[in-house]
């Protein structure tokens, strides 16, 4: 099991290598005689070594930083406070420690502002370096041997640990957040296809995984792509924190090179992550349209999904290869394909809805009472009743027709293919009441809430229609500010054809140039 660890990733060997070579090179002073003041404490060197480490070079060089500033200013500190307790003789106990609790007090109080969570181990080597200079300068008498040893030691573990770990194959934290970036917008668009499909194959799951009900990692993969991108953000806000202290280096080489930018477009694909994540929440939810309902549109929403899912991973081609958009008109095709789907939810809009409830006679009169804030309550106690149009009959009858066979083909079928199973209309259980027999105005209400479920769909997808033009906006300001390259254009298909033998004669004599 270590073995295949190891190959997964062949930086995290290299790592332990790394650490390894460092604590040998440190290991060296315990052998050394001289300068014994130095020598005797060589565990600080050993011990810097073990804490300032870290997987990546910014991850060392904020660590580093920390602990050489909280040992410095310790020290300063410490030697200060330890030449005024002399000075005053018999109270030099009592200076000691009313020191050592007041720099207690306010070093773990500062530590626990929010503004401090970056320099929180900086307050901790601070504190523990003010005491230890305190408490052995007190037994030795040597406050500026023990305080000077210290600081030298741990600036030389740092030394060595960083110079390995970016002379021997370097890991940084802003290739890290980059790549991270990119995986994620193929992921979510590998389940905004999966979800679109799934519902359009009217499938469902047998059993849904208690884990995913848990909302923890599953190998699900319509689950397992939108959550990756989801809970990614934590794990961007690290990366971004250690970034910022990495030189310039490979491809990022401006100075202040625009890390948050790479933040600012994973957020926005975590907008539109929450859409795919809703769309699966309809695949795994208890009511559900009937199949009849969902191949009227099934054209349009799977345009939708196909267009959708091609301009993620277009974008997250673009932020791999840091290259700038080919044209400013990427969603034009996944906004034509959602205007389509729009457009036959109005044209079938009485699939949606039970459409015996519609009161067409007072139709125009409720609109215009509801633009006037007249009270629609008063005029309908007026006794007109108009007989219903021919068109209003024909839709009833649709809306009948789609319902029946929704609730019949809940009973025709119980095929289970590959962990899903044929879907079943909803009602699972026929009333309420399932002692008592199944009233028609319950029937038409259970009928009405499966046919809403497909406009649940159809407005969660065109919703994540909607947010993609944050994520695109997001990586347009990413690409100006880290300097993308212009893409390449292909070059035109040239023939290599050279016209055979007699086109090389006619070239030759100067009549064909």
């Amino acid at each position: 099991e270590m073995w295949a660890f190891a190959r997964a990733d062949r930086r995290k060997p290299v790592f332990a290598a790394k650490v390894g070579l460092a604590l040998a090179l440190i290991s060296f002073l315990v052998f050394l005689r001289e300068p014994r003041d130095i020598v005797s404490h060589s565990v600080w060197a050993i011990l810097t070594v073990v804490v300032v480490f870290e997987f990546s070079i910014g991850a060392t060089l904020s660590k580093g930083f920390n602990r050489g500033l909280g040992t410095l200013t310790a020290g300063g500190l410490a030697l200060a406070v330890a030449e005024l307790s002399k000075n005053l003789g018999a109270l030099e106990e009592v200076i000691l420690i009313i020191s050592i609790f007041t720099v207690g007090f306010i070093t773990n109080l500062a530590k626990l502002h929010p503004t401090m969570k970056p320099y929180e181990y900086g307050f901790r080597v601070f504190l523990l370096t003010f005491v230890y200079v305190m408490v052995s300068g007190y037994n030795t008498g040597k406050f500026t041997d023990t305080a000077v040893s210290r600081f030298v030691l741990i600036a030389l573990g740092a030394a060595v640990s960083l110079g390995i770990n970016i002379g021997i194959h370097p890991i940084w934290s802003g290739e890290d957040l980059h790549n991270l970036i990119a995986k994620n917008f193929a992921g979510v668009a590998k389940s905004l296809e999966g979800c679109v499909d799934g519902y359009l194959k009217c499938m469902e799951y047998e059993r849904i995984p208690s884990k995913i009900l848990v909302y923890q990692a599953s190998d699900d993969p319509l689950y397992s792509g939108y959550r990756a991108a989801v809970e990614a953000s934590a794990q961007e806000e690290t990366l971004l924190g250690f970034a910022i202290w990495e030189p310039p280096h490979g491809p990022y080489k401006t100075r202040n090179y625009p890390w948050k930018g790479f933040t600012k477009v994973g957020g926005a694909l975590r907008h539109c992550s929450f859409a795919v994540m809703a769309l699966h929440g309809c695949i795994l939810s208890e009511i559900q349209a009937p199949p009849e309902s969902r191949r009227v549109f099934i054209s349009e929403i799977h345009r939708v999904g196909r267009e959708g899912a091609k301009v993620l991973r277009e974008l997250g081609d673009n932020v791999k290869t840091m290259t700038k958009l080919r044209s400013s008109d990427i969603l034009l095709e996944v906004h034509l394909a959602a205007e389509e789907l729009q457009k036959k939810i109005d044209e079938k809009s009485y699939l949606l809805v039970n459409t015996e409830r519609w009161d067409t006679s007072k139709r125009a009169e409720g609109i215009k009472d509801a633009i006037n804030g007249n009270s629609v309550a008063a005029k309908e106690n007026k006794n007109e009743v108009t007989e219903p149009t021919i068109a209003d009959q024909t839709a009833a009858q649709h809306y009948k027709s789609f319902a029946a066979a929704s609730f019949l083909s809940r009973y025709d079928s119980s095929a289970t293919i590959d962990g899903y199973k044929t879907l079943l209309s909803w009602p699972a259980r026929r009333s309420f009441h399932p002692n008592l027999p199944l009233e028609d105005e319950e029937s038409k209400t259970y009928e009405s809430a499966s046919a809403l479920s497909l406009a649940t769909f159809a407005s969660l997808l065109i919703e994540f229609v909607a947010r993609l033009q944050n994520v695109v906006n997001a990586f347009e300001e990413l690409s100006e500010k880290a300097n993308f390259k212009d893409p390449v254009e292909e070059p035109a298909a040239v023939s290599t054809d050279d016209g055979g033998f007699l086109a090389k004669i006619c070239r030759c004599v100067g009549l064909k140039s």
